[in-house]
């Protein structure tokens, strides 16, 4: 029997480099232990990306890494549609403002890649896509 990363590696063609830094690494995995009830195989595949990832002090994630706060544009390598979303905690999401949940597919696909990095996604429709990370932007720091 597989397990739930093997079942993962086996569906995605484009599996690229996943970084996270260590200050997003415990929310994160905190944050899918408690999803585990009411989204279990969306906080699977959260967990199957912390677990892949290399972790990181947060002063050390390069600009070009997707991170919490991230704003990031992504191409659509079939449709060349561009999209632009601001990757957040799911207490801070709000489609109409263009902030995407970690806790849902993009987000979980978005989080810990690099610009230039493409991945593989299927949509509603079962259709299978290559999207691609153009431009990563980091969120301004408040000091």
């Amino acid at each position: 029997m597989s397990t739930p990363s093997e079942t993962s590696k086996k569906l995605t063609k484009l599996n690229p480099k996943v970084v996270i830094s260590s200050a997003d690494l415990t929310h994160l995995e905190d944050l899918a232990d408690s999803m585990m009830r009411r989204q279990p195989a969306l906080a699977d595949r959260l967990l199957t990306e912390i677990s892949r990832a290399r972790i990181v002090d947060a002063t050390k994630v390069r600009g070009d890494v997707v991170t919490m706060g991230s704003t990031v544009t992504y191409r659509d390598e079939t449709t060349a549609q561009e999209k632009t979303v601001t990757l957040v905690y799911p207490e801070d999401a709000d489609i109409a403002q263009l902030r995407v949940s970690v806790m849902t597919p993009i987000g979980v696909a978005l989080l810990g890649l690099s610009e230039g990095a493409s991945f593989d996604w299927d949509t509603l429709n079962d259709q299978r896509r290559i999207l691609t990370i153009l431009k990563v932007a980091q969120p301004a720091i408040n000091t």
